[in-house]
């Protein structure tokens, strides 16, 4: 049986006398691509940033086997090595090039050598589908897709066993979201590693993910597999789906 690697129950975030979320529920398996979704506005980031404790909440954010909400601070820096986090605009510093990108959490996490840094951050590279002639290159100097891929190379370069993207085909034209994806889908077979997404890419959200939950009202609408949530009556969701958009990206994909 698989067990849940992440467990929220009655998570609760407010902001002053705002509540962001409230009684939220979701159980993300170890091994999954689990997708949160969610109209602009709905508290999906704050879920996120609830889970990697940049956010202050009650209830049980459990990760591993660990309350972070009742965990020591040695307990929470260990969760936190095991996590890899992308964020939405790639977050690249314009004045280091690509491969000092991808070393600064190795340089600020560990005590190695220079040359066993850049062979793994070659390494990294190269897992997500990067040659080797963009180590030297400048963020300006990428593509938006090859700036995702490198992003994803930082989130991995300490072996996480958990990673988080934020809308990450995001700004990316078909061809190189489908490339993303693909890359996503083959880590998460490869190396075992659970992902946790929030996306409003329909060939995203149907195409790798595993399971997903849905926040609507401050709460969990529903959680469960892509089809589960596309048949939930929710008119949110049922514009999403079956709107003009929707409409045309389900019948593409049925020919």
């Amino acid at each position: 049986m698989v067990r849940n690697i992440i467990k929220v129950r009655n998570l609760k975030v407010s902001y002053g006398d705002r509540t962001v979320l409230d009684s939220v529920n979701i159980s993300v398996k170890d091994g999954e691509i689990y997708t949160i979704l969610g109209k602009s506005g709905s508290g999906k980031t704050t879920l996120m940033r609830s889970i990697l404790m940049l956010e202050k909440s009650t209830g049980i954010i459990e990760v591993m086997g660990v309350d972070l909400n009742k965990a020591n601070n040695d307990d929470k820096d260990l969760i936190k090595k095991s996590y890899g986090v992308m964020f939405q605009a790639a977050s690249l510093f314009t004045s280091l090039t690509v491969g000092e990108n991808v070393a600064v959490p190795l340089k600020e996490g560990a005590n190695i050598d220079n040359n066993i840094i850049f062979d793994i951050v070659r390494f990294k590279l190269s897992l997500v589908g990067l040659d080797e002639n963009v180590f030297n290159l400048y963020p300006y100097e990428l593509s938006g897709g090859m700036r995702k891929k490198a992003a994803l190379a930082r989130a991995l370069v300490l072996d996480p066993k958990i990673i988080f993207l934020d809308e990450p085909t995001s700004g990316l034209d078909p061809v190189s979201a489908d490339d993303f994806d693909k890359t996503i889908s083959e880590l998460n077979k490869l190396l075992g590693i659970t992902v946790v997404m929030i996306t409003h890419d329909l060939d995203s959200f149907f195409g790798i993910s595993n399971r997903a939950c849905v926040i609507r009202d401050k709460k969990v609408l529903a959680e469960g597999t892509p089809y589960d949530i596309m048949h939930q009556d929710d008119k949110w969701l049922k514009n999403l789906f079956f709107g003009n958009r929707g409409r045309k990206f389900t019948q593409w994909n049925q020919r």
